[in-house]
């Protein structure tokens, strides 16, 4: 099966360099047009640099379309108007990557509430712009493709990355929201959890991990969730040619009844309360309301049949 994205129009934020510009390049050579955004900063989110512009000359060196834009994606005026601008130029939109990204790694003891905001404020809200800017335009248009860069950080945790943790989990949690708001339009959302050797990690990876982990290693995946035949709601790990999948999952609800319903009670059945079988991967809050009173029915034999939680 050959994919390719000719005539498609892609934005993808921080494609100055790393994941971004092999994400460019790639969507370029399998014939979309790509505007390239990238605010030009080093990893702490200061400074700028004709980045993205250097990325615009090697797309079309190579016979590609391709546009430069040095809009933050903290400022959701400036995501507006490279949206407007996109479709000026082409006409429409259709894949939005967002990717744009920064670290300020330090213990939760020693960072400062500064580096927490900023940070969930490049990744989080920073996504959430771009995505607004965009959505009505995948609503109209009937077509949508959007992915998240999410990270192991959020899933599972990682020591001195709080701020970064925090925000990733919330980009997944954005993507199950937005793939059920958009379904009906054929917008399509995914999340990545990629694993590379970029300026975001040099100093993170030995030598030889560090090649290992090329970012180009990661761009199957990252095209495979934005393409014309992608899932949603995805949650894709990928590194160094090894891609997985990962889920938010639930075991079943055990139903307390009146008498025992209460802190004793709860810690009476904790071992069945997290039991790690019988999981599911919900694929909405509804689930876990309606998990809850399959239980309390289980019991009692009755209930009402449904909630919303």
């Amino acid at each position: 099966m050959s994919i390719d994205f000719k005539d498609k129009i892609a934005i993808v934020t921080g494609a100055g360099g790393g994941l971004g510009r092999e994400y460019a390049l790639e969507l370029a050579r399998r014939g979309a047009k790509v505007v390239v955004n990238d605010l030009g900063g080093s990893r702490d989110g200061t400074g700028h640099s004709d980045m993205a512009l250097k990325v615009v000359e090697e797309i079309e060196a190579m016979g590609g379309e391709a546009m430069s834009n040095g809009g933050s994606v903290t400022e959701y005026d400036q995501m507006e108007k490279m949206v407007a601008d996109t479709k000026a130029k082409w006409g429409r939109v259709d894949i939005l990557i967002n990717n744009a990204g920064v670290l300020r790694d330090k213990t939760f003891a020693k960072m400062t509430p500064d580096d927490f905001e900023f940070v969930l404020k490049v990744h989080l809200t920073g996504s959430a712009f771009v995505t607004k800017a965009c959505w009505e335009t995948f609503r109209e248009q009937g077509y949508g493709r959007i992915l998240m860069t999410a990270s192991s950080t959020g899933l599972f945790g990682n020591f001195g990355q709080a701020n970064y943790g925090a925000a990733k989990l919330g980009l997944a949690g954005l993507t199950k929201t937005l793939q059920l708001e958009g379904a009906k339009y054929n917008i399509r959302v995914n999340s990545l959890s990629p694993v590379a050797g970029t300026r975001m990690t040099e100093d993170l990876f030995p030598e030889e991990a560090f090649k290992l982990f090329d970012p180009v290693n990661v761009v199957p995946a990252a095209l495979f969730l934005v393409s014309e035949d992608a899932p949603t709601n995805a949650i894709v790990g990928a590194g160094a040619g090894g891609f997985h999948s990962s889920w938010v999952v639930m075991n079943d609800a055990v139903w307390l009844p009146d008498g025992e319903r209460t802190v004793e009670g709860f810690a009476d059945r904790w071992s069945d309360i997290s039991d790690f079988s019988n999981l599911i991967a919900p694929q909405s809050g509804s689930e876990q309301s309606g998990a809850i009173l399959k239980a309390m029915q289980k019991v009692t034999g009755t209930g009402p049949s449904s909630a919303r939680g």
